[in-house]
């Protein structure tokens, strides 16, 4: 289960150290990922508004071919086109699913978000059928709620 009152100190503690955003989403997501055995990969895809899609950045698994994916496409992209959460307990049940890993069979795609404002998002994708109960999307949510702050913090 992710600890995010852990994490979000963290996050803290990185900002107040002087680490910039790049540096905290790469601990972060090793972090989110030691949670649990399960999790086959933890990410954090960036928001490029120009180009309407989403971009790979720091990630923990194995390499996928969906570096970049556009808004509206699988889990991650309906995430950012219906500008909220997307829970999905099994991914098979999912018409435009993009498989990243067959191994595969949940996903969490949790919005990076200040407002109206998506600056991306956390997507972690488990081996097991409904992985995610809504404690652990609420952690999840915590977590990216302080990651935002911390995005806004560096446009100041």
């Amino acid at each position: 289960m992710v600890d995010a009152g852990k994490l979000v100190r963290r996050i803290q503690e990185m900002r107040d150290e002087g680490y910039l955003s790049d540096a905290i989403l790469r601990e972060i997501v090793k972090q989110v990922k030691m949670t649990d055995m399960d999790y086959n990969f933890v990410g954090v895809y960036l928001f490029n508004p120009e180009e309407n899609m989403l971009w790979l950045h720091n990630y923990v698994g194995a390499p996928t071919e969906h570096a970049k994916i556009q808004v509206g496409q699988g889990v991650c992209g309906t995430a950012v086109a219906e500008k909220r959460t997307q829970n999905v307990g099994d991914v098979t049940k999912i018409d435009n699913y993009l498989a990243c890993s067959p191994k595969t069979r949940s996903e969490l795609a949790v919005l990076i978000r200040a407002g109206d404002e998506i600056f991306g998002q956390i997507d972690i994708d488990s081996k097991v059928n409904d992985a995610f109960p809504p404690q652990d999307q609420d952690a999840v949510e915590m977590v990216a709620d302080k990651l935002a702050e911390v995005f806004m913090a560096e446009r100041r």
